[in-house]
């Protein structure tokens, strides 16, 4: 069963997302409204996720700066994370690209196939 961890300041993407995932994966989903609160939940050994969907756009401490504090954290710095974005210009996607994330997903997503798209990226099989 994978566990992922949805970072989204935003409640309704944070709700949608989960629901898309546990409807159409059968996915375990925790969820964190900031990136403080994620690399929070993501450091629970207990808990620990499989991967990270995270937005990029975020009051405070924003998704590309929230990914590079997770990877000073060896116990996290393993788990993929795909940034959740509204920006599709190119020059925006090469400065996501080369932070090392797993991949960028946009904004407005499919819940239909956000699953698929995240499977997709992560190389997951199942």
């Amino acid at each position: 069963m994978r566990l992922i961890l949805i970072i989204d300041d935003e409640d309704d993407i944070r709700e949608v997302a989960a629901l898309s995932l546990e409807a159409t994966a059968g996915w375990d989903i925790i969820t964190a409204s900031s990136g403080a609160a994620g690399i929070l939940a993501a450091s629970d050994p207990e808990r620990r996720p499989h991967a990270i969907l995270m937005d990029v756009m975020m009051p405070g401490m924003d998704g590309p700066t929230t990914f590079r504090q997770m990877q000073q954290n060896p116990d996290i710095a393993g788990i993929p994370v795909l940034l959740l974005t509204a920006k599709v210009q190119g020059v925006d996607q090469r400065r996501f690209a080369g932070l090392g994330v797993a991949g960028v997903l946009f904004k407005p997503f499919d819940p239909l196939t956000l699953a698929a798209q995240i499977s997709q990226a992560l190389g997951w099989k199942d």
